[in-house]
């Protein structure tokens, strides 16, 4: 779009510069290797023949507590030589004279630098850094200490991850940080995963946060397949997650900050040393929780019980063990990484090969990553370069038809007929001919590269260029097999899907430091344009043959445009920035920062295409302050902040004009000028120049503390978000627009978030050794829709026999998001037919009689974890869970009555629970079927035993060596009857997210993974 152009280079030129900086980056380190070398040889005449390297050895531990340190770091100054402390702390290396200095370095600890002199032992105690306030946050293009900061950022590293069988990293910080609320919506690997931050702001899905990787804004907007896109990324390469939650951090992304930012970090190496680690595991997976529903024998009972005519072949199935399997994940990972000062690499390739717990269900991953940062120029100019490619195939059985036809197959039904194959029934669909005959197989290649070299103009004016891309094609092929008995057609439908993702950012910092005065200013450019592109075919009547489809589809015999009309669609966004951010602080105790970005995007009309997003917020560190010196706080800061972002999360060109033709295609006429059109050309959509962004104002006030020396530490956080300006496709009132729907703001209409955030951790260490920490938190969220002028937007849809087009929630004002708008069960009546309450009085219960029953929403969500050391031992516990949501249990309502139990259909105890109901009562949309959705859940346990490698004689070539058990999902305390409460199946209307139903979803698994980690 031209009025979006910012000339950028071209991107040849860009690929060759990127290309260039990979390539040169080994030789010219290699020449400064030979070039050092030759100056060694020239030098060697000089060195006293007789010199003899001097062995130093020691333990280094932690100054306040005598913990020996593991992985500290030891270098010779001045080389690249170096040591790291194994699991006891003790490191042995050789320097080449007295004169010789080592310098001892640990993240969170201050570094020391000790002369060797005549000494061979030398025990070092290292500070750690209270309260981990120097711990560095990564914020919007740049990073922080964490005792700088003003606004709500939560910061995880590698080491507080879930542990377990991970996927995607919404998995890893589920639970772990106050106010953001990961649901994961079914149990199959590489599920979607639903991740919110303090709580939903819009009506549409794009309400989950933006993703930022090594600083490319990732687009998820889909690969093609049926898998959460994020999937693409290793967990094992991720170094630390950081959470920005309010306003003040998140503004700085301005249009796509409303929803939160994660920002995600790999791992680099680390200059001095070198290292080789490969980590393994294997995970056996079951299915946590079955549905209860009757054994063959208990079913004989109950169908004769209700009066329902029993269908008895004499077998004894359990349906759902036969559709299930014991899974089996494989996981490898080799990373190696090291450098000297001048260059630093990380490397790192991993396979992960998981079954899931339905049969027939997969997912494969196969991923590599390069990380490299090389210096030059007296190390004014530094270039980093981050490389990942990804393989992943999926494959997926067909889960709805499984589920379905597991639970409620007659269980006195033989699965296979004498020849050991699924038997054949003429009024039933055996699940196992299903599984065998129906499959959705996809793959994705994705690679995303940028390259980010930084240049000092002068010591305290850095200039920084970011530029990446982020591509990738999925296929997907769904097929049906060609069957006699039950006679099917075989078909397969094929979707392929590319997406190409371009960023270019560069961008200016200025630091300065006078003593008292400390200030960081940042000015920059952004502009990023994505392409995304769709295709689909579908060929019918295959022939029964041992080929699949998805391998030749030159076997089908029909592929007309009638039935087989192929489809596509494509679409550009394009979206341009300019940004800055000051920090500023006094005396290291009053702390500024204010930001603003104003945004241009292709996505919105002529008259409104940019908009601008400022933020500010203040800190006071009171701790710092002569009245608070001795009152024992360690830190002691006062937040407050005030922001607005945006949401331009709308479908691509809807603010355009759309038309289409009536002329057949053997019509002629002349060329026509611009502006005009031909004979049966009319308009299908108008055009909508004042449709603008959706903006969310968000308030925040924080309080951040330490005491007894950093053992105790926390924060609580009051927070409010408004977002107003809602985006939304509605019906015109306007008789003579021509299209049936039409995208506009809902002014008046407000979307309001508040809460309560509050985190403790206390930390302990004895003198022995024995180390532990226990901590968690607690959200307390509030949503409401404020002053929408209509009734109900529907945005759940029911499923099953009966239940097609029925509504279930939908969006309410006066009520919270995910509301579940239905009638009111209120029992049986003397004939045993359901009976609902009449709202209105009227004497006839119908859709004016829903009432506001409950959200899907939890108004509580809390985290509970711990860690204890000892020696080499460390046991690790996550428990996470939520409260005050509803679930609707539309499997329950499609399958689970007492009419289906007497037409010998399998049930659960459910349908029979009131035995004064009738077995010709039906079943409609109601709270009958709306269910607690609270639980408290034991995440993760992990036991682990990191080995003495020298006291077992592996010392000299194994630094580290670690075995490790973890259990994932071990048990769940709730009362929801379902597979788990932890669900939420996307039963979306007309883009408008849903909430909290639960049809036939992939169960979750129980998980017990051993694990082996060896560092070289």
């Amino acid at each position: 779009m031209k009025h979006l152009s910012t000339s950028p280079p071209p991107l040849k030129f860009l690929l060759g510069v990127f290309l260039f900086a990979i390539l040169s980056m080994p030789q010219v380190y290699a020449q400064k290797a030979i070039f050092a070398s030759v100056k060694d040889s020239r030098n060697s005449s000089q060195v006293d023949s007789k010199a003899v390297e001097i062995s130093v050895k020691g333990t280094v531990t932690d100054a306040g507590t005598g913990e020996p340190l593991v992985g500290c770091s030891v270098i010779l100054k001045g080389t690249q030589k170096g040591a790291t402390t194994d699991a006891n702390g003790n490191y042995s290396i050789s320097v080449p004279d007295e004169k010789s200095v080592l310098v001892f370095g640990f993240i969170g600890y201050s570094k020391q630098e000790i002369t060797v002199g005549n000494n061979t032992t030398l025990d070092v105690k290292l500070v750690s850094e209270a309260s981990d306030l120097a711990q560095v946050v990564v914020i919007g293009y740049g990073s922080a200490a964490k005792k700088d900061m003003t606004g709500a950022v939560k910061s995880l590293k590698s080491s507080e991850f879930n542990k377990g069988i991970i996927n995607s990293p919404e998995q890893l910080l589920q639970g772990k940080v106050a106010g953001v609320n990961v649901t994961s919506a079914s149990g199959e690997p590489g599920a979607a995963q639903s991740i919110t931050i303090r709580g939903p702001g819009g009506l549409r899905t794009g309400s989950t946060p933006l993703f930022i990787l090594d600083g490319m804004a990732l687009d998820n907007s889909g690969t093609g397949a049926a898998i959460n896109p994020l999937t693409f990324l290793n967990p094992q390469d991720i170094e630390s997650i950081d959470v920005l939650k309010d306003a003040s951090a998140t503004a700085i992304y301005g249009s796509r900050g409303a929803n939160g930012v994660v920002l995600i970090t790999t791992k680099k190496g680390k200059a001095g040393f070198s290292t080789l680690t490969y980590s393994g595991s294997v995970g056996i997976s079951k299915v946590a929780r079955a549905l209860p529903v009757f054994t063959a024998d208990e079913f004989r009972t109950q169908v004769k019980a209700v009066g329902g005519v029993l269908e008895d072949l004499g077998g004894n199935t359990d349906w759902q063990s036969e559709v299930m399997q014991t899974a089996i994940t494989q996981n490898h990972n080799i990373s190696l990484g090291g450098g000297a000062d001048k260059l630093t690499y990380y490397g790192s390739f991993g396979i992960q090969n998981q079954e899931g717990i339905l049969k027939n269900s997969n997912l494969n991953r196969y991923t590599g990553r390069i990380n490299v940062t090389q210096k030059f120029l007296d190390d004014r100019l530094t270039v980093d370069v981050n490389l990942n490619a990804t393989y992943t195939t999926n494959s997926r059985p067909p889960t709805e038809s499984l589920i379905g036809g597991s639970i409620s197959a007659n269980p006195t039904y033989p699965a296979y007929d004498d020849n050991g194959r699924p038997r054949n029934y003429p009024n039933f669909t055996n699940p196992l001919i299903t599984l065998r005959l129906q499959k959705d197989a996809s793959t994705v290649n994705r690679v995303i590269g940028n390259i980010s070299p930084s240049f000092k103009i002068t010591k305290d004016l850095v200039y920084k260029l970011n530029f990446g891309i982020d591509n990738s094609t999925g296929v997907r092929d769904i097929q049906s097999l060609a069957n006699l008995e039950p006679q099917q057609d075989g078909r397969l439908e094929t979707y392929n899907t590319w997406n190409r993702n371009k960023l270019i950012e560069n961008y200016l910092t200025y630091t300065l430091n006078t003593g008292a005065h400390n200030m960081t200013a940042l000015v920059g450019h952004s502009y990023q344009k994505i392409f995304v592109q769709g295709r689909n075919t579908s060929i019918n009547k295959f022939p029964i043959t041992d080929i699949e489809p998805i391998y030749n589809p030159g076997l089908g015999q029909e592929l007309t445009l009638a039935n087989n009309k192929p489809g596509g669609y494509a679409l550009v966004n394009e979206l341009q920035s300019f940004f800055g951010r000051v920090n500023y602080q006094y005396k290291d105790k009053y702390l500024a920062t204010a930001t603003v970005r104003a945004d241009g995007s292709s996505k919105f009309g002529a008259n409104n295409k940019y908009g601008v997003f400022p933020s500010f917020s203040l800190g006071w560190r009171i701790s710092e302050e002569e009245f608070m010196k001795n009152a024992g706080f360690t830190d002691l800061k006062l937040r407050a902040g005030w922001g607005q972002t945006g949401n331009q999360e709308i479908p691509a060109k809807i603010t355009q004009a759309l038309f289409t033709s009536t002329v057949s295609s053997s019509t002629s006429y002349p060329l026509y000028p611009t502006g005009a059109f031909p004979a049966g050309t009319s308009y299908t959509r108008l055009a909508n120049p004042n449709i603008q962004w959706e903006v969310s104002t968000q308030t925040n006030v924080g309080l951040d503390f330490g005491l007894f020396r950093g053992a105790l530490t926390g924060a609580i956080d009051y927070f409010q978000k408004v977002s107003n300006n809602i985006l939304l496709e509605v019906i015109p009132a306007d008789p003579v627009q021509p299209a049936g729907t039409f995208w506009t703001n809902v002014e008046d209409m407000k979307i309001i978030n508040k809460g309560l955030e509050i985190e403790l951790n206390y930390r302990y260490t004895a003198g022995n050794g024995l180390r532990f920490d226990i901590g968690g938190n607690m959200t307390f969220i509030n949503n409401i829709v404020k002053n929408s002028p209509y009734t109900v937007i529907p945005s759940g849809s029911a499923s099953g026999s009966g239940l097609t087009s029925a509504t279930i929630n939908g969006y309410v004002s006066g009520q919270p998001i995910g509301t579940f708008f239905l009638k009111e069960f209120t029992g049986f009546d003397d004939k045993g037919i359901s009976t609902y309450r009449d709202v209105n009085g009227d004497g006839v219960v119908g859709d004016n009689d829903r009432i506001a029953a409950g959200s899907a929403l939890p108004t509580k969500q809390y985290n509970i974890n711990g860690n204890v050391s000892f020696k080499g031992f460390d046991l690790a516990v996550n428990f996470n869970g939520v409260s005050g949501n509803k679930i609707y249990d539309n499997t329950a309502n499609a399958n689970f009555y007492k009419l289906r139990l007497s037409k010998s259909l399998n049930t659960t105890p459910e349908a029979i629970a009131n035995p004064t109901e009738s077995i010709n009562n039906s079943a409609p949309v109601s709270t009958r079927f709306l269910k607690d959705g609270a639980f408290f859940r034991l995440n993760n346990l992990s036991l682990g035993y990191n080995v003495n490698t020298k006291a077992i004689g592996l010392g000299k070539w194994v630094s580290g060596l670690r075995l490790s058990v973890t259990g994932q999902n071990l048990f769940v305390i709730t009362k929801y009857d379902g597979f788990d409460p932890e669900v939420n199946i996307d039963r979306t209307i007309g883009g408008i997210t849903s909430y909290g139903i639960d049809y036939l979803s992939y169960p979750k698994a129980r998980s017990v993974v051993f694990g082996l980690n060896v560092s070289l």
